[in-house]
């Protein structure tokens, strides 16, 4: 076989053809979305998986959010939140009730939050437009995205823990495997190479449908609690409560007890403040605003029932191992029984592929529609998040060690809790629901407020999170002082969830946005749209969709100077 003459007439079409078809490949216009008949895509501020949610697919009901709720409470990093708890200082009857108060309190803002997107059946980054402004608006977002990925790769570093354990109790050779890594690294060969089989395991979950997932946190909702339910037992056989979880006493007392209390609260209301948010993204596949109305109920018991487990087996573990592993997969680490080991982890496994899609793939996916919607729907945006925040972050760094866990959980709370009082005041305190839904599709509409900025909502932001921002630096960098200042930063959520509200509220009711005001829901349900296309579950004709589109232009305008009275 000899090399192909490259001079030969026959040659260098195909050659050409090839080099063609690679450039064409590296083109935008070759990754742009295939355009559909939907309501607002046409004028290039929206794709299907933004627009609201046609009737059709509203799937959701009040069963499918509580085990969507069972699911997402048993993940590795509730049961390490309970754990970490203790290894602070707290013992399990002050540690109960910090998580109990923590999660009552983010679930009523949950259901706040989670009304809209019901009624309203639009995603957190389009609903966001109204209260922060059109372009404003991608703040918030990008910092979704952001903590996204972060939760992305602690939850993908977690089960790739639950693998390795897996895979040693099949072959315990594995934990003889050379490490070519430095011990600075915080990971090891074997652990890497886990951590690539998990992400692998866990990658085709993420191409799932969102109204379709449901049904994966259905079966996760089943297993997993079986399996926590088991190392209960075990635990409280092991060592039982009388002579372990129940003779633990505090290790702190006074002033320290009662700010560390208040910071683990800060904590448990960090672990899902990002949802309190981003709610709408699930909630608007709900059959109606009554189906995701059990949250409040769900969320606090389920999470104290969890956390309750996660701190007696590891109360049992220091009784039995004589430290706190305050990580599960470290305690079942040192368990005699490959077959329980294998179980236990797989559970595990399943954990956290079902808390990494409901809580950071999908968020992610969500909001990076609306960044470039002409290219990016919700499984692409998984896809990136992925590669992004599986690859290129460094979770075993956040988890090095319970108060560095706790120091991150901390850290983004001081964004969150603006953002969700921003949100709730807006919707239900100041427009008390009547807002235009078409009109947060368009950047010329009525939520454009300054140059598409809405600076009420930036004053609050600012107003908040600049006095606990010398918090978050000292979290990172203990060397930095700050003295009594810290303890804002140990209720950041709280602090910046009513500052914000209250000065959100004041500015708003004393320089009111007057446009953005009308006298009732402008839904996309009604029979005619004021944008795009018709807002039907049948494909309309182009002609049809064209004409419809024009008709859109002009009542937009009109539709805006109605509001205005």
């Amino acid at each position: 076989m000899g090399f192909p003459n490259i001079l030969q007439p026959s040659f260098l079409p195909n050659m050409a053809f090839k080099c063609t078809g690679a450039l064409t490949f590296l083109r935008p216009s070759a990754w742009a979305l295939e355009p559909e008949e939907t309501t607002f895509a046409n004028y290039g501020w929206s794709n299907k998986d933004m627009d609201p949610v046609p009737p059709r697919l509203r799937t959701w009901t009040a069963w499918n959010y509580v085990t969507y709720w069972v699911s997402d409470a048993t993940n590795i990093a509730t049961w390490e939140l309970a754990g970490s708890m203790l290894a602070i200082g707290l013992s399990w009857r002050q540690a109960l009730p910090c998580i109990a108060v923590g999660y009552a309190v983010i679930s009523v803002v949950m259901v706040m939050t989670g009304t809209i997107g019901a009624r309203l059946h639009i995603a957190f980054p389009v609903l966001n437009r109204s209260s922060f402004g059109f372009w404003f608006s991608y703040f918030t977002v990008f910092s979704r995205i952001i903590l996204s990925m972060f939760w992305f790769s602690i939850q993908s570093y977690s089960g790739s823990q639950a693998v390795y354990q897996m895979v040693k109790a099949i072959w315990p050779s594995i934990a003889r495997l050379p490490n070519h890594l430095p011990a600075s690294a915080n990971i090891t060969s074997s652990g890497l190479l886990c951590y690539l089989i998990y992400w692998l395991i866990q990658f085709p979950f993420m191409l799932i449908s969102q109204y379709r997932i449901r049904w994966f946190f259905l079966v996760k909702g089943i297993v997993v609690p079986i399996s926590w339910l088991a190392m209960l037992i075990w635990a409280f056989v092991r060592v039982p409560p009388s002579t372990g979880l129940f003779t633990q006493h505090a290790a702190i007392s006074g002033s320290q007890l009662s700010w560390t209390w208040l910071s683990a609260m800060n904590s448990a209301l960090g672990a899902y403040a990002t949802l309190s948010v981003n709610i709408p993204d699930f909630t608007r596949y709900a059959k109606n605003e009554q189906a995701q109305f059990v949250q409040p109920l769900v969320i606090p018991i389920v999470f104290t029932l969890c956390s309750f487990a996660g701190m007696a087996v590891t109360s049992a573990g220091i009784q039995l191992y004589g430290e706190v592993l305050w990580d599960p997969l470290l305690l079942i680490d040192r368990w005699d029984s490959r077959a329980a080991a294998f179980f236990a982890s797989l559970a595990f496994v399943i954990a956290t592929i079902g808390t990494n899609i409901s809580a950071n793939s999908l968020s992610a996916g969500n909001d990076m529609t609306a960044l470039l919607p002409k290219y990016i729907n919700i499984p692409r945006g998984q896809i990136i998040c992925a590669f992004i925040g599986g690859w290129v972050l460094c979770p075993w760094e956040i988890l090095a060690s319970a108060q560095g866990f706790l120091s991150f959980m901390n850290g983004y709370t001081i964004f969150l809790g603006p953002f969700a009082g921003i949100m709730v005041t807006d919707f239900w305190l100041l427009h008390k629901g009547h807002v235009d839904v078409p009109a947060m599709y368009n950047p010329h509409g009525r939520y454009r407020y300054s140059y598409g900025f809405n600076w009420r909502a930036i004053l609050a932001i600012l107003v908040t999170v600049g006095p606990t921002m010398p918090g978050l630096i000292s979290s990172i960098n203990p060397a930095v002082q700050i003295g009594n200042a810290m303890h804002l930063y140990d209720i950041a959520w709280m602090y910046g969830f009513v500052v914000a509200s209250v000065v959100y509220y004041v500015t708003s009711v004393v320089f009111p946005a007057r446009e953005t005001y009308v006298d009732k829901l402008i839904s996309a349900d009604d029979p005619s749209p004021p944008m795009g296309a018709p807002y039907s579950d049948r494909k309309a004709s182009p002609a049809a969709s064209a004409a419809s589109a024009k008709d859109g232009e002009k009542t937009c305008d009109v539709q805006v100077v109605v509001g205005t009275k």
